[in-house]
């Protein structure tokens, strides 16, 4: 439907443009790049464009689906009032992250997923000091994390997960400066342990999945008070003592600890999770008695199982 929408020609002669000229000759240069053509008010494409009721300025773009394309179009940089640019499903796509974007001063979220771009980060990144959000999952992106991303002023949430990233996780995602940030690195190929300095931050959420992450990682969520409602080391090589942790109570509703090398009991604290809907802390080297109440028997035997030697309901009578 979103091609028919496009397509659509407007026949009434009292209809008038509602998007700013500017903006218009923009987006008319954007459609050509795409071999398309505007045939209708770019605030009336709902899908693509926000507009400001106010002063009818494109604020949002997003292009997705567009199969054919192999570049984002370059008429993208010289809307410099544009606040959410979202590129999804562009398979064709295999260039790197455009430097024209540097261009966009007032871009807030920057999202590029389900594509094929590739190469590293860019340093003019940092540039953009307004950027609230970064997304750039299910690609092919490589190298290292950039240090700079978590003190870029206002970031909040950096999603980097499914690429082809390498190295460490950089120990300046330790100096967020906003509150309740959120790490998605997960299916990559980081490596390393998690630096101490994470500890102090408290995050959102935590995805590290699918990673080649060694040593204790215990020290992201080890305190009661903290907010983290998501939490997923799964698929990696730590190793640490689960017995006396102390896991966040207040929000935390997922935990996969699952496939690593985690030894000692599962702790009664557990239960004061009251939020808890999802538990799996599977192929590890866990002993003794799973706690009994709470959620913990819901969760199924699966949860448990390839320990070194747990028991207690659901794994046993």
């Amino acid at each position: 439907f979103f091609f028919i929408l496009l397509s659509f020609s407007i026949t009434s002669s009292a209809f008038r443009w509602r998007c700013h000229q500017d903006d218009a000759e923009n987006i008319r240069e954007i459609f050509s790049e795409l071999n398309l053509t505007l045939t209708q008010d770019c605030c009336r494409i709902h899908d693509a464009f926000q507009c400001d009721p106010n002063t009818s300025r494109v604020y949002s773009v997003r292009l997705a689906y567009f199969d054919h394309a192999e570049k984002i179009p370059d008429a993208i940089g010289k809307m410099t009032n544009i606040q959410y640019l979202d590129i999804h499903k562009m398979p064709n796509l295999r260039t790197e992250i455009p430097s024209f974007i540097a261009n966009l001063v007032n871009l807030k979220m920057f999202s590029i997923t389900w594509t094929n771009v590739s190469g590293t980060i860019p340093d003019w990144l940092h540039k953009l000091t307004n950027l609230e959000s970064i997304t750039f999952s299910f690609n092919n992106l490589s190298g290292s994390i950039p240090a700079f991303l978590a003190e870029v002023p206002r970031m909040t949430s950096i999603a980097l997960d499914r690429n082809r990233f390498t190295g460490s996780i950089p120990e300046s995602f330790g100096r967020f400066r906003n509150s309740l940030p959120t790490i998605k690195l997960g299916y990559n190929m980081l490596s390393g342990a998690i630096p101490r300095s994470l500890g102090a931050v408290d995050f959102n959420e935590i995805d590290l999945q699918h990673n080649d992450l060694t040593g204790d990682p215990s020290h992201l969520f080890n305190n009661r008070s903290k907010s983290t409602w998501f939490l997923d080391l799964s698929r990696n090589l730590f190793e640490f003592d689960m017995s006396n942790v102390v896991f966040p109570t207040r929000n935390l509703e997922r935990i996969d600890l699952s496939h690593n090398m985690i030894w000692g009991s599962i702790p009664d604290q557990i239960l004061e999770d009251t939020k808890l809907n999802f538990l799996n802390v599977s192929y590890n080297r866990l002993c003794g008695k799973i706690p009994q109440g709470g959620r913990l028997q819901e969760f199924g035997a699966s949860s448990y199982m390839h320990n070194r030697c747990l028991c207690g309901q659901p794994v046993s009578a």
